[in-house]
């Protein structure tokens, strides 16, 4: 079984992390034979609420959170309080190191970027909080122009908000194949933004 894990925190963007838990929930149902287990976490299991209000429960609480093969990180205004917390970015440090690979969404790159995982490294963030990474990151290349990218061989970050959606399914590409990307996205009924008409 492979575990996919998404970090979830009060005032998290709903579709920050709801994008792409539809994405991999969805390949987890299209193609059971991968052993995808998809779930959410945070601090502890007590409700956490959006930006919106929304109240989302988390599925695990970081004391008895099962060994994490993928991470994904989202962002929102609660990313400021998430990087001024010592112990949950020691957590996430060590969740990050032991992954196959994490992937942030919009301003959860601030997390990355506070550990200096950003440094000399392209990235990508929503473009109303590059000003506040370039405080954060040293020498690093602001990509404001992609949708995401690469910034190493284990750390992807994406665009804001929906942004989300389409690196998830770059990831699914990367690591399980084109068609399985394709089938997913063709379920979602998703189409990127540049082949919208």
């Amino acid at each position: 079984m492979k575990n996919l894990g998404i970090y979830i925190f009060d005032q998290v963007e709903p579709l920050d992390f709801i994008g792409p838990f539809e994405v991999f929930n969805s390949f987890a149902d299209l193609f059971p034979e991968e052993n995808m287990r998809v779930f959410t976490f945070s601090e502890t299991i007590l409700p956490i609420q959006t930006i919106g209000r929304l109240k989302v429960i988390p599925a695990h609480a970081f004391n008895e959170l099962p060994a994490i093969d993928y991470l994904v990180i989202p962002g929102g205004n609660g990313s400021k309080l998430v990087i001024q917390n010592q112990a949950s970015l020691e957590r996430l440090n060590q969740l990050m190191e032991k992954s196959k690979w994490t992937m942030t969404v919009c301003s959860g790159a601030r997390i990355p970027a506070k550990l200096g995982l950003l440094d000399d490294k392209p990235y990508c963030t929503h473009h109303q909080v590059y000003s506040d990474l370039k405080q954060l990151v040293k020498n690093g290349s602001p990509m404001p122009e992609k949708r995401f990218i690469e910034s190493s061989r284990t750390l992807f970050t994406s665009a804001g908000v929906s942004a989300g959606i389409d690196l998830a399914l770059h990831l699914i590409e990367k690591t399980w194949g084109k068609s399985h990307a394709k089938t997913v996205a063709e379920y979602m009924e998703y189409r990127s933004f540049e082949q919208n008409p």
